[in-house]
Order: structure tokens, then C-alpha cells, then sequence
């Protein structure tokens, strides 16, 4: 969106679509990360940590386009054959890189990301090497492996996978299948942590747990953030099912820290845990959250741990939903570190509070504009959507707020539009750049369905939908309060936080 749109010079929005389109080989999830930065590069100001830009060395950023090029030749992370068996296999060529450091691991449906940078924040505070491997990402690829807290550099991204790709083409030959884009990635991660070294890694699965790639640690830590209805095609149709799957990353005598989960999920993960002998803490029972209020940015927090009270701890995110992801956070360091069994004292107070005020979540109800308020959060399923439209309520004084809605098509889109459909006087829905989007026109077909015609604006092109729901909040005028919410999928607001300048 050009702001000066009397100015004769082109605009870099508009060759957008053309570098997607011309990336003909490439997957198109990397494709549109590449096209935005290069069209937007000039727009945007400082790269931040936490969402790296585009290597500035041209050498580097051919080479990392080489490596992305590479894996994109691979199964995408849609294409799944539920076995670890070729993951193993590589760690196995590897020389078992993922058991050279105690692992924290995390499975959920929604906040697993939130929660891990918690975790990892916490341990950083501790005077621990982390090494943190998340997915998916929100622009860079780079973001999925960090060390110390910040995602490895371009450099060494490329360096980690030219390491191991020889290896990789070993075990592609003697397997049925080749390794996935997904399993590569992994091996890559366990290995730079190996490599660095780190003291603790801590690892969000892809997808479900007993066959994910992560799947080969044995996790001293076990999380299980809150179960719900997602991925059903591949996990199951209720919680209960979908647990069964997730209960895979519990292992022999680790400990598990369970949030608050549905009662089928709940009895599932339990009978899991006494099967193989490891100790249970419960949200709710044996940690939880004490109290919250609204606070300046974020929210102040009294948290009940496995080993005491922790008071005014302030941390930066907003929603009751990431208050529950850092009692749970802090649940798992304290486990780690052996509180409520080898010692009774809690972990330092300074310390914890220093940690959650430090805490980011890129594309978690993240601020990227002012006047309109233009707000990014990744939900992407009806609970996801559900506790989104909570935090907005709670932490935002909109009077007309405007959604711009792109999803997946194979998400429950009907149930996460009703979930915004309280809060949003009008939304325009739109597609991203991957061959997931759901269709524009399709999209709006059920969104027409859930806020009735006159509330629903179609334009295909995201661009567009973001001028025109800003558009229509500014008609609230300069000093009111109207706002954007872009959400519906972690690539639609990928996209837009390239589009508004954001790395």
C-alpha cells in the first residue's frame, strides 16, 4: 500500500504477485516469504530478532535461496507417512546428535509456539544455552532453529544444511520414501544444537507426536498445552483420539506438565503417563494461574508453580489464553530444574520476572501499526479464533474493529469465522500465496453465511483487503477507535507483516 499515492515512482506491492508466479519451482510458501522481502525490502526499517529479513550479502541470500530451493523439492509439510523410521535413520548416520543435551518437548493443538519461546526464555534468564525449533514459520525459515534465544543466522543455516545433506542422501536411498522438508529441517535443528552446543533444547512437534519427526528425543520435560479439534483428517475426531497421538512424546519417567485439557484428552494423557511411570502436573491442581489484570502492553500475573507463589510477574502478551501458556511455561523450568521433587524452593523471583518481560510472540495479537491499530494474530482454528477474540475484547478499546480473514482449506473455516463474528463489524476476506489458501469467492460463500452479505467484502489479492479494511477503519476517524485484526492462517499474516513493513 503506497502512502503517497501521488507519487509517480512504482510501487513495489505491485510486482508481488509476478515473483510469486515466476517462482514456477520453488514451494509456495517460500516463494511468497522471498517475493515480499524483495519487493518490500526498501519499506521496512531495522530487521528485528525475532523475524529475520533477507540476507543483506547477496552471495548469502542466493545460497540460503539455493538451500530453500532444495527443500522445497521435498514432501511439504502436508504430505505425511506416519513412521519415524527415516527420521531415526538419519539421527542414526548423524551420530544421535539429539541425545548430546536434556530436551524439553511440547505438543498441543493451539500455543505451543507461545508457550516454547516462554520456556526458552526462562532457561536463557537461568544462565542456559537454549536451542529452540518451532514451526511453522511466520516469515523466515531461519526462525524455525534458534540458539541463545534468536534464530540462527542465514550463514549458518546454510552451513547446518550442507552438513548434513550428504547424510540425507544416504538415508533417501535406503528408504522407501525420501526424507520430508520437514524431517530434513529437523535433522538440521538436532544437529546445530549438538553442534553449538546447547544446555537444554526445547522442541514444539510438527504434528500430533507419536510419529513426528521431533519424536526421537526422550523429552525429560512433556508438554501438552490444550487439545482441540485440528489436523482431524490425520489425528482423529475428538479430543480423546487426537490426545492418543500427542501422548507419544511422553516417555519413560519424564515429567509431564499438562494445561487445562478437555476431560476424554485429559484421561487419555493420564493413562499414558502411568503406563511409562512419569509424574504428572495437573493445571489447575498442582499449578495454575492465581490472578491476572490488564496491564500496559501486556498484563501483570500472580502464578501458582510447583514450587510456590510467584507475584507481579508482567509479561508483554495479551489474552487469558497466554497467561494459562506461562503458568504452564513455568511449570515445565520448574520440573526441569527439579522443583516440587529433588527441592522445595521456588526458582528465583527476579529471575522469573525478568524472563516473561522479555517474552515476544511474533504474529500473536502483535501491533504492527497505529492509527488504524492494525493487529496480527495466527489463529487458525475455531479455539484458536475463540481465545483471539477473547484477548481482543479484554485488551483493545475498538469501536469498529474490521477483519481480514485468509485461511486454509483444510481448516474448520466456518467454526473460526463464528468465532470472530462477535467482534467484527465487517470483514474482508482474501487468500494467501500457498496452494492451501482456501479460494476467495469460496471463503466468502460461508463468511456471507455467518455475518450475512452487507458485513462481507471479497478481494482476492491481500494487498487489496488490507487497504480496504483499513480503509473502512478509518472511517471511524483519526482520533476513534477503529482497528484491523488479520488472522485466519500463520502465512496470511506472514504475508502481511511483510506487506506493512515488518522484517
Amino acid at each position: 500500500m503506497s502512502e503517497n499515492p501521488g507519487n509517480d515512482q512504482p510501487d513495489p506491492l505491485d510486482s508481488f504477485d509476478e515473483i510469486i508466479a515466476a517462482e514456477t519451482d520453488r514451494d509456495p510458501d517460500l516463494a511468497v516469504i522471498e517475493a515480499g522481502s524483495r519487493t518490500l525490502r526498501t519499506q521496512g526499517g531495522p530487521p528485528e530478532g525475532d523475524v529475520p529479513a533477507r540476507p543483506a550479502d547477496p552471495e548469502v541470500d542466493r545460497a540460503l535461496r539455493e538451500v530453500e530451493t532444495e527443500l522445497a523439492g521435498r514432501w511439504g509439510e502436508t504430505k505425511l507417512e506416519p513412521s519415524v523410521s527415516r527420521i531415526a535413520a538419519l539421527m542414526d548416520v548423524l551420530g544421535e546428535p539429539q541425545r548430546a543435551y536434556p530436551s524439553i518437548h511440547i505438543t498441543g493443538t493451539n500455543g505451543k509456539t507461545s508457550t516454547a519461546r516462554m520456556i526458552e526464555a526462562l532457561l536463557g534468564a537461568f544462565e542456559l544455552r537454549t536451542g529452540r525449533y518451532t514451526s511453522p514459520h511466520v516469515q523466515s525459515i531461519t526462525e524455525r532453529i534458534s540458539l541463545d534465544g534468536a534464530p540462527i543466522t542465514a550463514e549458518r543455516f546454510i552451513e547446518t544444511y550442507r552438513d548434513i545433506k550428504p547424510y540425507a542422501e544416504m538415508v533417501d536411498t535406503s528408504q522407501e520414501y525420501r526424507l520430508s522438508f520437514f524431517e530434513v529441517l529437523t535433522g538440521m535443528a538436532y544437529a546445530a544444537f549438538a553442534d553449538a552446543p546447547v544446555d537444554v533444547a526445547v522442541v514444539e512437534v510438527g504434528m500430533g507426536g507419536s510419529w513426528d519427526a521431533t519424536n526421537v528425543i526422550d523429552g525429560d520435560v512433556a508438554v501438552v498445552t490444550p487439545i482441540g479439534l485440528d489436523h482431524t483428517d490425520r489425528l482423529g475426531n475428538t479430543p480423546g483420539e487426537i490426545a492418543g497421538e500427542k501422548a507419544g512424546i511422553i516417555k519413560q519417567g519424564a515429567t509431564v506438565i499438562l494445561a487445562q485439557q478437555p476431560v476424554d484428552a485429559a484421561q487419555v494423557l493420564l493413562k499414558k503417563a502411568v503406563e511409562v511411570d512419569a509424574t504428572v502436573a495437573r493445571e489447575g491442581l498442582e499449578f495454575g494461574v492465581v490472578s491476572r489484570q490488564v496491564a500496559v502492553g501486556g498484563q501483570l500475573l500472580t502464578l501458582r508453580g510447583l514450587g510456590g507463589e510467584y507475584t507481579e510477574v508482567y509479561l508483554p502478551l495479551h489474552g487469558a489464553h497466554q497467561a494459562h501458556n506461562a503458568a504452564v511455561a513455568l511449570a515445565a523450568v520448574e520440573a526441569f530444574f527439579g522443583v516440587g521433587a529433588q527441592r522445595a524452593e521456588p526458582l528465583d523471583i527476579d529471575t522469573v520476572r525478568k524472563a516473561f518481560a522479555a517474552v515476544s510472540s511474533p504474529g500473536r495479537l502483535e501491533v504492527v501499526r497505529r492509527s488504524p491499530t492494525v493487529v496480527l494474530d495466527a489463529a487458525h482454528n475455531p479455539a484458536g479464533a475463540e481465545a483471539t477474540a477473547e484477548a481482543v475484547r479484554e485488551a483493545f478499546d475498538f469501536t469498529r474493529l474490521i477483519g481480514v480473514v485468509g485461511a486454509s482449506a483444510d481448516k474448520n473455516v466456518r467454526g473460526l469465522l463464528e468465532a470472530f463474528e462477535p467482534i467484527f463489524a465487517e470483514v474482508v476476506v482474501t487468500q494467501n500465496s500457498t496452494h492451501r489458501a482456501m479460494d476467495a469467492d469460496e471463503l466468502a460463500a460461508i463468511a456471507v453465511e455467518v455475518f450475512g452479505e452487507e458485513r462481507v467484502q471479497v478481494e482476492p489479492r491481500l494487498p487489496e483487503a488490507l487497504e480496504a479494511a483499513i480503509t473502512l477503519a478509518e472511517e471511524e476517524g483519526e482520533f476513534a477507535g477503529g482497528g484491523v485484526l488479520v488472522t485466519g492462517s500463520v502465512i496470511t499474516v506472514g504475508e502481511a507483516r511483510l506487506l506493512l513493513g515488518k522484517g
